[in-house]
């Protein structure tokens, strides 16, 4: 396999960015190909997530990247972008904030993980992995001191474990620190 590159998403990567959700990233789920990783910023009080359309998301999420509040990393296998995580502090990731049954803890210390998209053909084989080190070490680069996840440990294929699958975070060093419903919070020190 040709070796990956990680990048952090930037206004410079923009193009990149599209490219990979525009062709790549749900062409085996196209239940989800609207989202543009928006979900975790859309305004509900604007509107419901499920009346946001793919192209509202689009241009939403593009003006967050641009405006440097969209936060990820991008995977490049032949320069070309392969897959993708978003992980900003937690007070950068408007709904996972509102969110209270995840809120514990000194929100100003957690870097949250939220999303994993890697395309087809590269799954399988350490991309998702080498994006959530990314993110661990940006995390530490911008000094906080917990990483923190939420999957799904019920999630069975790849298009429900977009949060990442649980086991993905346990071989990393990540512990349960809370269970809940619907997800788990796991966490590492950084």
């Amino acid at each position: 396999m040709t070796q990956v590159v990680i990048r952090e998403v930037s206004a410079f990567l923009l193009e990149d960015w599209l490219a990979f959700f525009d062709r790549d990233a749900f062409i085996d789920n196209r239940e989800w190909a609207g989202c543009f990783c928006h979900y975790y910023h859309a305004n509900a009080d604007e509107k419901d997530w499920d009346a946001w359309t793919s192209a509202e998301n689009r241009s939403a999420a593009s003006r967050l990247i641009l405006d440097g509040q969209l936060q990820g990393y991008l995977a490049y296998a032949g320069g070309h972008p392969v897959g993708w995580c978003q992980a900003a502090p937690r007070l950068a990731i408007p709904n996972v904030v509102k969110d209270k049954t995840l809120s514990v803890g000194d929100d100003r210390v957690i870097g949250s993980i939220v999303c994993f998209v890697v395309a087809p053909a590269f799954r399988r084989h350490g991309v998702a992995r080498s994006l959530l080190e990314s993110a661990c070490t940006g995390f530490r680069k911008q000094g906080l001191r917990v990483a923190e996840a939420y999957p799904r440990p019920a999630a069975a294929g790849d298009a429900a474990n977009c949060r990442g699958p649980l086991a993905l975070f346990l071989e990393a060093g990540f512990k349960t620190f809370r269970e809940l419903p619907d997800l788990t919070v796991v966490r590492r020190e950084l």
